[in-house]
């Protein structure tokens, strides 16, 4: 199945409403646990803050689709939690849980239906705005995986673009990247984690495929290469540069999903 391309800005909020200069930001992990009632509230605070709004016309108006006073945003329902895949699950390194907390997302609607992901993570101190991505994945597979296995965490193994939910000793599959990957009937834990080491451990930080800068990186807020080579190192700040040009130009990225 071929997959729509998603537009995405990196944001340096504070950066470009104030003219100043334009950063790199990256939504870095906040850790293996779930965000308390604190980060949520931080977190929803920031999304339906008057300049996210105003940044989400912008948004929402690329390419004509709207003009920035119709587009009218507006943030639905509360936040969630997106968790991706760790090197240290993949390392096999004991006790490391499967995934990890990189992000909070919002989802934000136009007046004409268009819908949009706000990513959120605590950076200098605090919530803020990272990113805004087209389309609603991290809320509807947050969704899916709670009706599939209620009390399970749902992540992303971005090397693939696959989303899971898992809890105990099962990983279930939410989309069809996942269901190549794993079987429209998911596996076991143990067997998952065989499955990306073998796929990944010779792509961890400091092996010589990350050292050689193989497949450009790995970031929360990135597409990585979509032949299941991206590498776990540190993503180069290229890309984040570009995509907050993006935000002040008020222009997309348009990032390619794998085909």
């Amino acid at each position: 199945m071929k997959r729509t391309p998603r537009a995405s800005v990196t944001a340096a909020f504070a950066a470009c409403l104030s003219l100043g200069a334009i950063g790199t930001a990256t939504a870095a992990s906040t850790g293996a646990g779930g965000p308390s009632a604190a980060d949520r509230a931080e977190a929803g605070r920031a999304v339906t803050a008057p300049a996210t709004l105003q940044t989400l016309s912008r948004f929402f108006a690329r390419d004509g689709a709207a003009t920035r006073a119709a587009a009218a945003p507006r943030v639905e329902g509360g936040t969630v939690p997106v968790y991706t895949l760790t090197p240290e699950f993949v390392a096999g390194k004991a006790g490391a849980p499967v995934a990890r907390l990189e992000f909070l997302a919002a989802q934000a609607v136009s007046s004409e239906g268009q819908k949009a992901s706000l990513w959120t993570a605590r950076q200098s101190g605090r919530w803020q705005v990272v990113n805004i991505a087209t389309g609603d994945d991290e809320i509807r597979y947050a969704e899916q995986g709670a009706r599939k296995l209620p009390g399970g965490t749902v992540f992303r193994e971005p090397q693939i673009d696959a989303w899971y939910v898992n809890k105990g000793a099962k990983v279930l599959p939410l989309d069809e990247d996942a269901i190549r990957a794993v079987g429209s009937h998911g596996t076991t834990l143990a067997a998952y984690r065989a499955r990306v080491r073998t796929a990944y451990a010779d792509k961890l930080p400091g092996s010589a495929y990350a050292r050689k800068g193989g497949a450009g990186g790995y970031a929360a807020h990135e597409e990585n290469d979509r032949n299941g080579a991206a590498t776990f190192a540190s993503a180069a700040a290229g890309a984040g540069a570009l995509a907050a040009l993006a935000l002040c130009g008020l222009t997309a990225v348009r990032l390619r999903r794998r085909a």
